[in-house]
């Protein structure tokens, strides 16, 4: 079983990366109505993402790192990581925020992380070919669920907002995860509340069971988080 979990919103509830960012790189009330913008459609990923750098530049690392550790998250997100790789599942993070932000969740167990690449790097460019956009988050699940051999129906996705709705429409289960109306009528599931391990029981008690490995030991898979770009239709590390 493959579980893919969206950030802002999902893990992050209530805020996003780049309004945790905002507080430490300045700016937040740009980065709010960018941030209503996309959310209503009048703007794209990639037209956001070069607003965004335009704002700031090539982001320091250290003050993501800053922004990362006093973003609030959902309780239990280690435990339900955990819980995933014991059955002998995977868990992936996979969001159109920056990448350097969402790194970090590796530090929680998460097998993959997918974001856009944002330069770190002063004098850098931004490149809006490896900013991903909505459409994108279904390719990468079905690269991934490719990768370590998982059936298509053992993939589950968590989400909020529109930008999974295109997630939801290609995975045969779905949690609406503090979820808005462009989710909540895909989902299989719905949850309201600040425990990803309450989020979770619900997406267990909806999964298919038939051909699910009990064990870890059952499935070989490479150990260590894997940081990847998403370009097209391949993934490759970072």
């Amino acid at each position: 079983m493959l579980h893919v979990f969206d950030m802002d919103g999902t893990l992050l509830p209530g805020t996003s990366a780049t309004r945790e960012m905002a507080k430490v790189f300045g700016h937040a009330p740009a980065i709010e109505a960018l941030e209503k913008d996309f959310s209503s459609g009048r703007i794209d990923t990639h037209r956001f993402a070069r607003s965004m750098f335009q704002l700031w530049g090539p982001m320091d690392p250290a003050r993501v790192r800053l922004a990362f550790d006093a973003s609030p998250k959902m309780r239990r997100i280690r435990e339900v990581v955990a819980d995933i790789g014991a059955r002998g599942h995977r868990s992936a993070v996979v969001t159109m925020s920056p990448l350097c932000f969402a790194d970090y969740f590796c530090e929680l167990g998460f097998d993959e992380v997918h974001g856009s690449v944002f330069p770190t790097a002063a004098g850098s460019d931004i490149d809006v070919e490896v900013v991903l956009r909505p459409a994108d988050k279904p390719l990468i699940a079905d690269t991934m669920r490719v990768r370590y051999g998982i059936p298509p129906e053992h993939v589950v996705a968590y989400g909020d907002s529109l930008s999974d709705r295109d997630l939801f429409s290609a995975v045969p289960v779905s949690v609406a995860v503090n979820g808005d109306a462009h989710v909540r009528p895909l989902a299989s599931v719905a949850y309201t509340g600040r425990d990803l391990w309450e989020a979770y029981e619900l997406a267990l008690s909806v999964l298919p069971v038939r051909g699910l490995p009990s064990r870890a030991a059952d499935l070989e898979f490479p150990s260590g988080c894997r940081a990847s770009v998403f370009s097209g239709s391949s993934v490759a590390p970072a």
